[in-house]
């Protein structure tokens, strides 16, 4: 998702390069006013007009089409957007900024002193392949479900709410039959890789991994929160949860790669073949809920079993969804782990493609897309957070760990830039 914001400036660009002269509609759940009016409409001099639902493009369009509504229309959209970008630019003025040195300095006090990390099961790599189905139902997080819907409201309470309550019933009661059928029928194959890799942090922001033989393997590149932190809270990094090389300890990274999308494509062509859209949307937004089911399952295999360092955790389902647990698994790609090109790094150390059939795409998307992938992280300190903005001394001091140039740097990391790319 987050690639397609800056894919979509460059399309604009390309448009204006090529002659087009059409309106050009943004829309999408990532979009917003103030990204269209910054960051893509600068690139077009034809109406560039963000629409904030599909179903009001049928207005938006009528109106670009009409030759007594268009040109006032276009004209209070460009103003409009001329004073988004002025307030934004005032707002950029009051930010408060800090170095990237000054960030680390604020680092948190993580002490390993007399901590022993604990050692995996298993050195390496292991496949979980045709994991049962059955295992993943009850693990299943159903509010997103309902979510993919447009239904708003949190599970279970949904069904009996006042106002959505009858369609939420209604979805469920579908959603439980096709789900029995998954199950019984095996319409899906759950496929999953997981990875335990010896490991320490450069004390920064760079976590080294090696193999059994001491011989490096990778290096994973995380990112420094860097936004100014009142009341002395700490800009966090990934590699904060990893013992620093320092240490004289041997710490570990776990890598996992899980998919429920083997075999999905045939029933969605099933489906669409006999022209039943609801059971091919049903299907999909189903094997979503069983990927991340088994991203959950797997996760609560790793901390019990696996790497073992929480072997008498009991939570229910409701604690687990909470996160409720010792450890995280942060995606590439999301808040912790904004950059989606670590992927790259997570899939060669797996060799997910060949193992489990999952593939990256050129924009690191992966295919199938009931897949989920991510780092697991042991530490009792390590937790969730957002990286936020961050200013260009990171991103160069990152191209530079990564062996980028900064245009491509800039490019992957455009959501998070706490500054406008030259």
């Amino acid at each position: 998702i987050t690639p397609s914001l800056e894919e979509m400036s460059f399309v604009a660009s390309e448009m204006q390069r090529e002659g087009w002269t059409i309106p050009l509609l943004i829309g999408g759940a990532t979009t917003s006013k103030v990204h269209t009016a910054v960051k893509i409409e600068p690139h077009y001099s034809h109406p560039v007009i963000h629409v904030l639902d599909a179903s009001r493009a049928v207005g938006v369009a009528a109106t670009l089409l009409s030759d007594g509504l268009k040109e006032a229309f276009v004209a209070e959209t460009r103003a409009e957007y001329e004073q988004v970008r002025v307030a934004r630019a005032a707002r950029q003025k009051e930010i408060k900024r800090q170095t990237l040195g000054q960030a680390r300095a604020n680092k948190p006090k993580i002490s390993w002193e007399g901590l022993t990390p604990p050692t995996p099961s298993f050195d390496g790599v292991r496949v979980f392949d045709d994991f049962p189905l059955g295992e993943l139902v009850p693990r299943i997080d159903w509010t997103p479900f309902f979510q993919t819907w447009e239904l708003a409201g949190s599970y279970p309470a949904i069904l009996k709410d006042p106002v959505v309550g009858e369609a939420a019933r209604s979805l469920w009661d579908d959603a439980q039959e096709m789900l029995r059928r998954i199950v019984d029928e095996q319409w899906l194959t759950a496929r999953a890789v997981v990875g335990f890799f010896r490991a320490n942090s450069d004390g920064a922001e760079d976590i080294h991994l090696r193999g059994a033989d001491g011989k490096p393997l990778a290096t994973v590149h995380t990112i420094r929160q860097q936004m100014v932190k009142p009341d002395g809270r700490a800009n966090f990094a990934l590699a904060d949860f990893v013992a620093p090389a320092g240490s004289g300890l041997t710490d570990w990274l776990g890598a996992f790669v899980v998919t429920t999308g083997i075999g999905l494509d045939v029933k969605v062509t099933e489906f669409e073949t006999a022209n039943d859209d609801y059971s091919s949307i049903m299907v999909k937004a189903l094997a979503d809920r069983l990927a991340e089911a088994f991203a959950e399952r797997l996760h609560e295999s790793v901390r019990r079993e696996h790497w073992g360092y929480a072997p008498n955790e009991h939570l229910d389902n409701h604690a687990i969804i909470r996160e409720q647990y010792q450890g995280i698994r942060p995606a590439p790609g999301y808040p912790a782990c904004p950059d989606h090109t670590e992927k790259r790094t997570l899939f060669e150390l797996l060799d997910a493609e060949r193992k489990v059939g999952v593939r990256l795409t050129e924009s690191f998307a992966m295919l199938p897309a009931s897949a989920v992938s991510g780092f697991y992280f042991w530490h009792p300190d390590s937790q969730y957070f957002g990286v936020g903005k961050i200013e260009r001394d990171q991103v160069e001091a990152y191209a530079t760990r990564k062996g980028m140039d900064l245009a491509t740097a800039e490019r992957w990391l455009s959501p998070i830039l706490n500054y406008d790319r030259g």
